[in-house]
């Protein structure tokens, strides 16, 4: 562990600096022993002990041991994410920034804000979590249009009704901020688009559009509408992810077409279907692909594209298709034959260094990004934002045309 002034808190609410812990042995020393991680021996100045220093994955507590006892249970040392207002009066804190929706249900978003009363003269401190459509750079003054898709908005300051109920993750916000710690939950409804990124297309028309999330804090005498100012040095807020994680027992796509040509009376059959529905970002898919020729014609050439179908509803609704994959292999089915084979694929965001007319997960910044991931939504739901899908193509090309 390297020497840091990042408070720890210790079990009883004592806070202490982690600049009193140093690492004595490597920072590769990682060894899991039951359900505890092994982080690397330490040694505690402020009593002159040295011990190890472990995570329990089970209990999310990390503890301090010395002579195999327990010295210290520090709690909530995973990563922080926090932001200040400009007065510096009130303080935003999320445990992270992705939030997974499960088709059927959505993770809660929970967080502590930290407000300091004496700032306020009087006025009300809120947290809100919205889902954004934003057209345009906001980095660019008149560059940008936004709409909020959903808004929820929660007063946390001074504290009306009952307050949010304290998970293990809260709990452990607010020992770490104490008393002056304010805890919110929202719970987002099931209809909402995930986190994506448009880029325009390559005539370069346009510009880029996205959905985004966003939990803010503000001190304000009232509830401020979505065209409403808040001043900028008494907000402060986080950007967060909307991802999907969906089940992969679903059934394997497969599709049969059969082909007539106006010279024959016989056809040529096209068979192709996946070894699964669903593929995680840098997957190799595998298609398989099985022609029955009973014609007289050559096929010459098979192409396989892949194509992203980004559909954006707000006012209307406008499709955008774009090929994010092709690859042509040069296979020759003679007539009256019979062809069976495996082609393996990988689309790569990568592979397409303008990114022009792709749409992209939704990232946070200086984070690498993908190819937008598939939206999967009940079919009862109406939606609006940015929608993703994709589809494979297989193209025959025959002698003689076709």
């Amino acid at each position: 562990m390297e020497r840091s002034q990042h408070n720890i808190v210790l079990k009883g609410g004592v806070k202490v600096e982690r600049s009193q812990f140093k690492t004595n042995g490597g920072s590769d020393r990682h060894t899991l022993i039951r359900t505890h991680w092994i982080l690397s021996e330490v040694t505690d100045y402020s009593r002159q002990q040295r011990g190890l220093f472990f995570i329990d994955t089970t209990e999310g507590t990390v503890h301090f041991c010395c002579k195999s006892k327990i010295i210290k249970t520090i709690i909530n040392m995973a990563k922080v994410f926090k932001k200040a207002s400009g007065s510096g009066h009130i303080t935003l804190y999320l445990g992270k920034r992705d939030f997974v929706d499960y088709v059927d249900s959505v993770e809660g978003v929970d967080g502590v804000i930290e407000i300091d009363p004496s700032g306020l003269k009087g006025r009300k401190v809120f947290v809100q979590l919205a889902c954004i459509f934003q057209y345009g750079s906001e980095d660019v003054i008149g560059l940008s249009l936004t709409r909020d898709i959903w808004m929820q908005c929660i007063q946390v300051y001074p504290p009306r009704g009952e307050m949010a109920t304290k998970s293990p993750s809260l709990e452990s916000f607010l020992k770490i901020v104490g008393e002056q710690g304010y805890p919110f939950s929202f719970q987002m409804p099931t209809n909402l688009p995930c986190s994506v990124t448009l880029h325009p297309g390559p005539n370069k028309t346009g510009k880029s559009c996205c959905v985004k999330f966003e939990v803010k804090g503000y001190i304000a005498n009232a509830a401020v509408s979505a065209d409403g100012v808040i001043d900028k040095k008494d907000m402060c807020r986080l950007m967060i992810r909307k991802i999907q994680f969906v089940p992969t027992d679903k059934p394997r796509p497969k599709v049969h077409i059969i082909k007539q040509f106006m010279v024959t009376d016989k056809p040529v059959h096209l068979e192709a279907s996946l070894e699964k529905e669903i593929y995680y970002h840098g997957d190799s898919i595998t298609v398989n692909v099985k022609i029955i020729n009973e014609t007289t014609k050559v096929v010459k050439k098979i192409k396989i594209y892949v194509e992203q179908l980004t559909t954006v509803v707000l006012y209307s609704s406008e499709t955008y298709t774009r090929t994010v994959f092709f690859v042509e292999f040069g296979e020759t089915i003679n007539g009256n034959s019979t062809f069976k084979k495996s082609f393996n694929i990988t689309p790569l965001l990568s592979n397409h260094k303008d990114k022009l007319g792709l749409a992209v997960d939704g990232g946070l910044k200086d984070e690498e990004t993908q190819l937008a991931s598939t939206t999967l939504n009940k079919e009862d739901k109406e939606m609006q934002g940015i929608f993703v899908s994709y589809i494979i193509k297989i193209n025959l090309m025959v002698s003689g045309g076709g």
